[in-house]
This record gives C-alpha cells, sequence and structure tokens, in this order.
C-alpha cells in the first residue's frame, strides 16, 4: 500500500473528515472511486478497509472528504487518526518529472563527484517546497527537492543526483 495521507480530525456534522496528504497533488485521488484505511501505515494489504468515495475537496491547506457510510460526526470520529493507502496500480500515473513520495523513499542519493549521501528516508512538506530527509548512518541530510539541488532521479537504478556537497 502506498500511504496518501492520514484523517485529522472529523469535520461538520455530516461525517466529512478534514485530512493531512502526505503529498501536493491530493486532488488527484479524487480520480479513484475508493480509498483505503488503516490504523497502522504498516499494515499488510489485506488489513487496509476499503471505502467508498462520496466527496473530495481542498479545505485551505489540507482536504476534506465524505465516504459511504460514514453518515455522522460520530462515524467520522472514529476515523479520526486512521492513515489513508492505495494500492500502487490504483494510484493516477505521474506526470514526467513528478513523483510518488513512497517511490522516493529508499532510493540512494549521491552528488555531482559521484559521493554517496545516503539513502532517502522520508520527505517533508514545508509549504514551500518538500524536502528528502537523506539518511547515512546516524547523520541527517535534509535536501530541497527542487531543480536547483536535484539534478535527476533514476527510478530503474534507484538512485537520486544532487548538487550538494558530503560536509554542508
Amino acid at each position: 500500500m502506498v500511504v496518501l495521507g492520514r484523517i485529522v480530525a472529523p469535520f461538520g456534522i455530516q461525517g466529512w473528515v478534514k485530512i493531512h496528504p502526505f503529498g501536493d497533488d491530493p486532488l488527484s485521488w479524487r480520480k479513484m472511486p475508493q480509498w483505503w484505511l488503516s490504523n497502522d501505515a504498516e499494515a499488510p494489504t489485506q488489513a487496509w478497509r476499503p471505502l467508498q468515495v462520496q466527496g473530495c475537496r481542498m479545505h485551505g491547506k489540507g482536504l476534506v472528504a465524505s465516504f459511504e457510510d460514514v453518515a455522522d460526526r460520530s462515524a467520522a470520529e472514529a476515523l479520526n487518526g486512521c492513515f489513508i493507502g492505495a494500492p500502487r496500480d490504483a494510484l493516477p500515473a505521474p506526470a514526467t518529472d513528478e513523483y510518488y513520495w513512497h517511490d522516493l523513499v529508499g532510493l540512494a542519493v549521491e552528488n555531482e563527484a559521484g559521493e554517496a549521501l545516503g539513502t532517502v528516508s522520508g520527505l517533508l512538506s514545508t509549504g514551500v517546497h518538500d524536502v528528502l530527509q537523506v539518511q547515512d548512518g546516524d547523520e541527517e541530510r535534509l535536501i530541497p527537492f527542487v531543480a536547483a539541488y536535484v539534478l535527476d532521479v533514476d527510478l530503474a537504478t534507484r538512485r537520486i543526483r544532487v548538487t550538494w556537497e558530503r560536509d554542508w
């Protein structure tokens, strides 16, 4: 499962929920007729529960959504804290030079000189742009995921090449 976001609170009294998306295009999720929910982001695929989406829209920096069979605030409160995910094949294809965070985690990062900087352990959304969390043993580097620093992403070789020095 690819984890897309997390339900953070009920929204209103008609069963809607507020969602914190993990990525920058959550409205693309509307193309999926159902989403999968789980209390554990690491749960096996069969443990995720599918829910039919009734409505979905942006609200501030987040998203609000409603599901079939979630008719009131009490039912929405029961979903609080659940992760939202989808099987990889259910997701819309990313555009050229766009990536799902899930696809970047685990990729090796090296600089222009070919020096290994570590492995992507996660990403952060700062509001302005995303930031790669690159783990190298006990050291963590935070590298802005923007064209000025990221030269190329090669999913086939599982490598990201950056303009970044080891001692930065």
